[in-house]
């Protein structure tokens, strides 16, 4: 026995039990410790609760964080490897970040404060940045000049052009244009059939893709033409295609054509139909109901007309706050729900309009019951940070939304420049900022234009002649490429969801039905202590 310099006494007494029987002895505890998730969010006892007033409780570490799985619906039949999406804002999300988040995993919704024609644009370049096969090549003829061979690389963001004896799929095939034939051209008036290369390495019709990804990785050309038995072109495959999918293996993609997931908002007005027939044809695979109250009878008809001219759509509709407002939606058929009213950085809905619901409350209380007719739910604003992420999954939400924290980042719309204490930041709006509500671009020059507009179309003031502001604008910290960034955010997932001893989002979800998953309230001053208490400090998120 070592020798004691004092009482070995502890709180008071120096009776022991055996400590070989400490997990034994939890048995004698009514429950585990801390609240279940019925007693933390019970709003007759303690209010609506926000994010910053909780904590979850730590668990068992069993497995490292690379082992965490992230997959999680975002609609009934459409799952994600990342449970991250970009918010349909006009600062937010356009197709660059729609492409970029698709590739991490997660997804991105393109914003309506533009014209029809602008929106189904973006979703075309969504779509054909990544293909298995393309079934939709832009082809060209052999009359094609380099000028506009070059004009259609300028609008479509890539080279490498079929040409066949008519200009169409389905036409005998004749060559292929790439960057390299175009790139030091300058007689802009000649036709391509005199640059283009005619060497060609084809396969045939009825080849599998694993079959023509290996044709084209032994041809070391950039595009293999697939044919039928008289040459005429019927798809084609990309060797970019093969690096994307070597480099992005999370990415979100249909499992037919290999194509990107593209979702895209739209109101709730007659001429939105209009717009998601162009939408839809230009590929969109999900639509988002974009309105800050979705318990209206305009958007219960929108989603009732939807379902029924396009059954192969999936609906997401929103946004609500409660139970009753999810049930109309639910009846009606979405296969998604969009929570949260009033807790955006950029929204100030709660203080205009007294309306909305502290955001833990509301995730809550509606994914609680929309699980039971399995809808999926986006908790959609509050997020500033990665713990706020994952509360918002452990509260019941399958994905998590995001304007702010995506809108610093580069492949947001926003305008960079500095700010006056010299820092890189992005300009950023609510849509319900007077900036956003009389932006003029959705109106593509009509003379009402503020009918037309996105912003007065989500807060249902298109025909006020006075515009009530319900968000702001202004500017974020910028945070660097999505390419960066979506990676340290489900990194920190992941190792949060380790802490907590869960392998995957659904054993997340089950834990906090069941009781294990445990919580713990924070006071005012528990906030303060679990934040950084020094004089001054560097913050760096990631390296």
């Amino acid at each position: 026995m070592p020798s004691l310099n004092g009482n070995s006494a502890v709180n008071g007494s120096s009776k022991f039990l055996d400590y070989r029987s400490a997990v034994e002895t939890l048995n004698e505890y009514k429950s585990r410790d801390g609240l279940c998730i019925e007693d933390l969010v019970d709003t007759k006892q303690r209010g609506g609760l926000t994010y910053n007033d909780f904590l979850i409780l730590p668990g068992y570490i069993g497995f490292p964080a690379s082992e965490v799985v992230l997959d999680s619906p975002i609609t009934k039949r459409i799952s994600l490897k990342t449970p991250f999406v970009s918010s349909p804002m006009d600062t937010v999300t356009e197709h660059e970040m729609a492409i970029h988040m698709a590739l991490q995993g997660g997804l991105g919704v393109i914003h309506h404060n533009c014209s029809p024609e602008a929106q189904a644009d973006m979703i075309r370049k969504v779509k054909r940045y990544e293909n298995g096969f393309i079934v939709d090549p832009v082809v060209i003829s052999k009359e094609t000049t380099i000028g506009e061979a070059k004009a259609l690389k300028e609008k479509w963001g890539f080279g490498g052009f079929p040409v066949t004896e008519s200009g169409k799929l389905g036409s005998k095939l004749l060559g292929i244009v790439t960057n390299r034939d175009l790139q030091f051209e300058d007689a802009l008036s000649q036709a391509v059939d005199k640059v283009m290369v005619t060497e060609l390495v084809t396969a045939q019709l009825g080849v599998t893709l694993p079959e023509a990804n290996k044709i084209l990785a032994k041809s070391r050309k950039g595009k293999l033409p697939i044919v039928d038995k008289d040459f005429n072109l019927v798809s084609m495959i990309s060797r970019s295609d093969l690096t994307k999918n070597l480099h992005f293996p999370l990415a979100s993609k249909l499992p037919d054509s290999k194509q990107l997931i593209c979702a895209a908002a739209i109101g709730t007005r007659p001429e939105d139909k209009v717009r998601l027939k162009k939408l839809v044809d230009a590929g969109l695979d999900i639509v988002i109901l974009d309105s800050s109250q979705g318990n209206s009878m305009y958007q219960i008809d929108m989603i009732k007309w939807i379902k029924q001219e396009y059954p192969g759509l999936d609906v997401i509709g929103g946004n609500v706050v409660t139970r009753e407002q999810a049930a109309n939606l639910i009846a009606a058929g979405v296969d998604g729900l969009r929570i949260g009213m009033g807790s955006g950085s950029a929204c100030i809905t709660q203080e205009v309009m007294a309306v909305g619901r502290p955001q833990a409350a509301a995730v809550y209380s509606v994914s609680a019951f929309a699980a039971k007719f399995g809808v999926p739910c986006i908790a959609d604003g509050g997020v500033q940070n990665v713990g706020h992420i994952v509360k918002g999954l452990a509260l019941g939400a399958s994905t998590v939304m995001m304007g702010g924290l995506l809108a610093g980042t580069t492949e947001s719309p926003g305008t960079s420049f500095v700010s006056r204490e010299g820092k890189l930041v992005k300009a950023y709006r609510g849509m319900g900022s007077i900036d956003a509500m009389q932006d003029k671009k959705a109106g593509a020059g009509s003379k009402n234009s503020q009918a037309s507009n996105a912003g007065t179309a989500r807060y249902f003031s298109e025909g006020d002649s006075v515009l009530v502001a319900q968000g702001v604008s202004g500017s974020v910290a910028h945070r660097g490429s999505i390419g960066k960034f979506v990676p340290y955010l489900a990194a920190g997932l992941k190792h949060s969801m380790q802490d907590c001893g869960m392998r995957s989002l659904k054993e997340l979800h089950e834990s906090a039905v069941n009781g294990i998953l445990r919580f713990e309230v924070r006071t005012a001053s528990a906030q303060l202590e679990g934040g950084v208490n020094m004089e001054s400090y560097e913050k760096k998120l990631y390296a």
